[in-house]
């Protein structure tokens, strides 16, 4: 059965009643299944199972910890951005050797945690950042173990703040000048030239891109691996969800059923894409889901305080908005909105605003959505990737609760925060 469906009028997750875990831990609230977690990352998994090959979970999509536990458990390693992602992927059990670190704006301090923890790769995306790698490491006495990430110059095809791979991007170095600074690179003393690494973009819906760049980048890596001796190449993430119609109906799985599913890519289809092509290269392949694993893992659950009807608009006004989720207002993501008690079918034409004092701040505008009124809680969709880690305290919010649901029973994982934790690392 889908994690989140209807059972007799009422939302669920898993086998527990939406609104059994909203009256104990209130609104806003994100509420996430271990069942999603586990099945996305275990079909990844299984449909690359023909290469030597790693599923690195990106923790930027969600870093909750018990949500790494979770991941670590499976066997997942980790695709990191930050010294304190790695921190947190430590502080989970996870092993910092099963561990890549990417971002373009390593500090000193981050490289020096990460070298001294044993990090798997640093993934340099500069000839400058490299020389600074090196620079640190010989200040630690180690050879630090590195990749740099190759900008194949290819169209992801989605939007422009989550396409990563054209020349144009701040990310990686161009492909024609790849081979040189490999070479560079060659010569200083303190670096381990270990893998290569290229990530064109995210919620990718189709395998052409994929196939494109992999086409072009896979060359690449073997003449590396020739050369120089590296032993992996990280193809990235990027893999799409389903954001339009995230919510099943009826039982049907969407992850175990290829024919059926409403996924815009299953892993088989990407597996069975890149698998012939880089299955010769006799490297271990990286692989760096986030959204794929986490985005269709959670809802974000929110209360409709007001509703205002202007003469040109109808406004539900809840008590979420984009400092919790900022997808909508950041790059017009969308995200499914569903009543957790199903009522008639009755649809109308609104915009679900929040309290946040920005126009930007809506969660859809003139949209045809099932109608709800004040005092009911509704369920945004697809909020499993980039809610949290990306939520704020603007004008003064507490950060939400958060919730982890396994089959019948469910947990906090992350306390609410309170007006006192709002003000406790200030000094007046």
């Amino acid at each position: 059965m889908h994690s989140f469906h209807y059972n007799n009028g009422s939302l669920h997750c898993e086998n527990v009643p939406v609104s059994e875990i909203v009256s104990q831990n209130g609104t806003p609230l994100f509420v996430y299944s271990a069942q999603t977690f586990r099945e996305r990352f275990k079909a990844l998994d299984s449909a690359l199972a023909d290469l030597n090959h790693e599923v690195a979970y990106a923790v930027k999509a969600n870093s909750n910890q018990s949500i790494l536990k979770l991941l670590i458990e499976l066997g997942s390693g980790f695709d990191v951005v930050s010294g304190g992602e790695l921190y947190r992927v430590i502080k989970a059990g996870g092993d910092p050797s099963k561990c890549t670190f990417a971002g373009v704006g390593k500090t000193k301090e981050e490289i020096t945690f990460a070298l001294e923890n044993g990090i798997y790769s640093i993934n340099a995306e500069s000839e400058e950042e490299a020389v600074f790698i090196n620079q640190i490491a010989s200040e630690l006495n180690l050879k630090a173990p590195i990749a740099f990430r190759v900008n194949p110059n290819v169209d992801a095809k989605t939007h422009k703040y989550i396409s990563t791979g054209k020349s144009e991007n701040k990310f990686g170095i161009d492909f024609d000048r790849i081979d040189e600074v490999y070479q560079k690179a060659s010569q200083l003393e303190n670096l381990e030239l270990r893998g290569l690494q290229m990530h064109i973009g995210s919620q990718l819906t189709s395998v052409t891109p994929f196939i494109e760049a992999v086409e072009k980048v896979a060359p690449l890596a073997a003449r590396l691996k020739e050369q120089y001796g590296i032993e992996f190449f990280s193809i990235g993430g990027g893999i799409g969800i389903e954001y339009q119609d995230a919510l099943a109906s009826g039982s049907e799985s969407w992850w175990t059923d290829s024919e059926k599913t409403n996924l815009p890519l299953t892993p088989e289809r990407y597996a069975e894409s890149l698998i012939p092509l880089l299955k010769d290269l006799d490297l271990k392949i990286l692989i760096e889901p986030g959204r794929f694993i986490a985005g269709n893992a959670g809802i974000l659950l929110t209360k409709c305080l007001y509703e205002k009807r202007g003469t040109s608009k109808i406004f539900k006004i809840v008590d979420s908005g984009m400092h919790q989720l900022i997808r909508p207002a950041l790059y017009e993501g969308y995200h499914q909105i569903v009543p957790v008690t199903e009522s008639s079918h009755e649809t109308e034409v609104v915009d679900v605003v929040g309290p946040i004092c920005e126009s930007g701040d809506f969660f859809c505008q003139n949209r045809e959505i099932p109608v709800f009124s004040s005092g009911d809680i509704v369920a945004l969709m697809s909020a499993g990737a980039y809610g949290m880690t990306m939520a704020s305290t603007y004008n003064t919010h507490p950060l939400p609760a958060e919730v982890l649901v396994d089959d019948t029973n469910f947990k906090i994982i992350r306390k609410r925060q309170s007006y006192d934790d709002l003000i406790s690392h200030e000094d007046l």
